[in-house]
């Protein structure tokens, strides 16, 4: 890799200058799963490195009244281990158990995958699907964006050269709601080849609410709205699950490349989303059993 300056700021406030300075030319770095590579490609050659790694502000789960906050440093072993989001979002520990190797999720941060942008990312399709948002910082201030308002296109999302992803704020799930997430890749614990997350709120027996969100298969995570309005006001009896998942896999923008055809990854898009939204139902219906 190209040579550059290794900053550490002292507080995010700090870190928040560095990048007001340095601007286009420094890079940020937590565990550096996603940047180390390309800095060692040389596909990237900034002159600073900005470490956030070490910042306790950034590093946190916490309740906060209705909702869950996540510093943007927390690592994915502790996303999986966490007991507040094994209690209101376990299925960002199913999606956690399957995210990558042991040494990548000891070091590597949620905030970081979000950041890097990658459309196969594990995290994204069920943070979107549970109505996440993220905050972001700057000298300026802060502001609040919604997670899928945050993913642009390819590795492009709508952080400001000086602005920093601080943390991710989701909303604890609505009463009679479930969700699940499952991927298809060629190792378990590979990038998604596609993959689907799901959720469904019931009123009785009727949903009240989806959300079906796409990975890997655009250049963005996708929702997959005409199906989820397919789904919208049913009752549960009254629902065809192979036309829902053939409206979400014709939703796709897959491309071809080494891992298979646009095809057949709409293919996948069909199984998975079909199996998805069938958990979630379930999930949903266990809760109304149980309130």
């Amino acid at each position: 890799m190209r040579p550059f300056k290794y900053l550490r700021p002292s507080s995010l406030a700090e870190a928040c200058q560095m990048l007001s300075e340095y601007g286009e030319s420094a890079k940020l770095i937590a565990g550096g799963q996603s940047l180390l590579p390309l800095l060692k490609q040389r596909i990237l050659a900034p002159e600073y490195i900005i470490d956030l790694k070490h910042l306790a502000e950034l590093n946190y789960i916490v309740e906060r009244g209705d909702e869950i906050a996540i510093g943007a440093i927390v690592t994915h072993r502790d996303v999986e281990t966490s007991p507040l989001i094994r209690q209101w979002f376990p299925v960002l520990v199913e999606m956690e158990r399957w995210l990558g190797h042991p040494q990548i999720k000891n070091w590597g941060t949620l905030g970081g995958n979000l950041a890097h942008a990658d459309p196969g990312g594990d995290p994204a399709p069920p943070l979107i699907a549970l109505d996440a948002k993220v905050k972001v910082i700057s000298r300026r201030g802060e502001r609040i964006i919604p997670l899928e308002q945050f993913f642009q296109d390819y590795f492009t999302t709508a952080l400001g050269p000086d602005e920093i992803l601080a943390e991710i704020q989701l909303p604890k799930p609505q009463r009679l709601s479930g969700a699940a997430y499952r991927k298809e890749a060629i190792r378990a614990s590979d990038m998604p080849i596609a993959s689907v997350a799901a959720m469904v709120k019931l009123d009785g027996e009727k949903i009240v609410q989806t959300r079906i969100v796409l990975g890997g298969v655009g250049p963005t995570p996708l929702r997959a709205r005409q199906a989820e309005e397919l789904l919208q006001g049913k009752e549960i009896e009254a629902i065809n699950l192979s036309e829902v998942a053939i409206l979400a896999s014709e939703e796709a923008a897959p491309t071809d490349d080494l891992e298979g055809s646009a095809q057949y990854k709409r293919r996948i898009v069909r199984v998975l989303a079909r199996e998805i939204i069938s958990r979630a139902l379930e999930r949903a219906q266990i809760r109304f059993k149980e309130a």
